[in-house]
């Protein structure tokens, strides 16, 4: 299996390669991976890729998932009505 043709996170386009090297060169939980390659923060927010960063994240240092921390959720500060970006058909 070549690992910089498996991709773990679509959004982002991280590959497994790219999340061993990040492991690999020291860092050792979620939080901190999630930080230097941005997985999970694209359109799906992590729904595929985190299960899949901490499989890979276990496996690396012969933990259980779950072991290495979880991700810390970001969500906006307060919802923003989608009416507030509609346009009201006139030129300004």
């Amino acid at each position: 299996m070549n690992e910089k043709n498996v991709i773990i996170c679509r959004c982002e386009d991280v590959t497994l390669r790219d999340v061993i090297d990040a492991i690999r060169s020291g860092i050792t939980d979620m939080e901190s991976l999630k930080r230097k390659l941005q997985f999970g923060t694209g359109p799906c927010q992590g729904k595929t890729c985190i299960p899949l960063v901490e499989k890979v994240l276990a496996r690396e240092l012969g933990k259980k998932i779950g072991e290495s921390g979880k991700i810390t959720s970001r969500p906006p500060e307060s919802p923003v009505p989608f009416g507030i970006f509609e346009s009201s058909g006139e030129e300004k």
